[in-house]
């Protein structure tokens, strides 16, 4: 299946580059990849340098971002779900995304962390995510034991904070251009991808992807609980923190490369799951190919609803995303009044 999911990518990707508002043939645009990637065209087919611009400089950097979003997104899901043991948990959902908003926010208007280097934005970003993810588990164990109310709700009101500090630095910092970057982020996109920027991007999120699928005996253990844990003499506390460190790492350059986009670590790994069962040596890798698929296809789709516009990504899942996740939440709790404790 994971070679199947390959090959899907694969051509995914080929097909998304071919498509626009000037339609080029798939194998010119395979052409112009390869040209790209080695300098040689294959079967002598040659490619006209306008060709070759759009696919190579506008087009793939952009089906490039999509998958790598995609698959960032769904395998922090996999991750952040059974650090919690909470099939409700995403990115999105528990505010982390909204902590990477607010790091990236604050990196642009104040020029915080400038010092840091060029990639200082993807990096405020991540230490953005990590406070709130971190601050999120904290409140959930407040009061007991934590369950997907607690969770849920400790959530979303980082978020709401998260969200009117972005706010607060915005109306005063006066700056008209940062403005129009964070707007673009809050709608999300991916009309700006470049390979300068995607190099770090597509790097963090590979690495990170490779990380947790070797910690996938770690992740199954996680879902068998701390007691069961430390009878097996394997203490998950130290694990969750680098687990979370890791994912806040990916979300904060996901955020900074393509905004706000949300349920992608939701949905994906819920499908797979009822697909490929619970075991995270098969989850994690078919979660990630699969986000990348969905968003490479979303994205298309994105870009062919309406005529001459587009509609930004981030939208268009929430529009997918939000009955997904009403559903999960009264499937999961048997009605809103009734929710099961963990």
């Amino acid at each position: 299946m994971t070679f199947l999911l390959v090959g899907v990518l694969f051509f995914s990707i080929l097909f998304a580059a071919t498509k626009g508002a000037a339609e080029i043939p798939v194998t010119d645009t395979f052409s112009a990849v390869v040209y790209g990637l080695t300098g040689k065209t294959p079967f002598h087919n040659q490619v006209s340098a306008p060709v070759f611009d759009i696919i190579w400089m506008l087009r793939l950097p952009r089906v490039v971002l999509a998958a790598a979003t995609g698959m960032g997104l769904s395998v922090c899901g996999v991750i952040m779900q059974a650090i919690v043991k909470n099939p409700l948990a995403d990115p999105y959902i528990l505010g982390v995304s909204s902590g990477a908003s607010l790091g990236a926010t604050a990196a642009i208007m104040l020029g915080i962390g400038a010092s840091l280097g060029e990639s200082f934005v993807g990096l405020v970003a991540s230490g953005g995510a990590f406070m709130v993810s971190l601050g999120v588990l904290i409140l959930s164990n407040c009061g007991g034991r934590p369950n997907s109310i607690k969770l849920l709700l400790s959530g979303m009101a980082l978020s709401a904070v998260c969200g009117a500090i972005s706010s607060f630095i915005v109306y005063f910092a006066n700056n008209i251009e940062g403005m129009q970057t964070i707007t673009y982020w809050l709608m999300g996109s991916f009309a700006n991808a470049k390979w300068e920027n995607l190099i770090v991007t597509c790097t963090i999120v590979l690495l990170g992807v490779i990380f947790f699928w070797s910690q996938y005996r770690i992740l199954n253990l996680m879902l068998l609980g701390d007691e069961t844990a430390i009878t097996l003499g394997t203490d998950l506390n130290l694990y969750r923190q680098l687990y979370l460190i890791v994912s806040a790492l990916i979300v904060g350059f996901v955020v900074y490369a393509a905004g706000m986009i949300g349920f992608v670590g939701l949905i994906i790994p819920h499908v797979v799951r009822m697909m490929a069962g619970t075991d995270h040596k098969r989850l994690l890798p078919f979660s990630a190919l699969a986000g990348a698929v969905f968003l490479v296809w979303s994205d298309l789709l994105c870009r062919s609803i309406l005529p001459r516009t587009e509609l930004p990504i981030g939208i268009f899942i929430s529009l997918i995303g939000a009955p997904c996740f009403i559903y999960l939440m009264v499937k999961r709790s048997g009605g809103f009044g009734r929710a099961h404790e963990n």
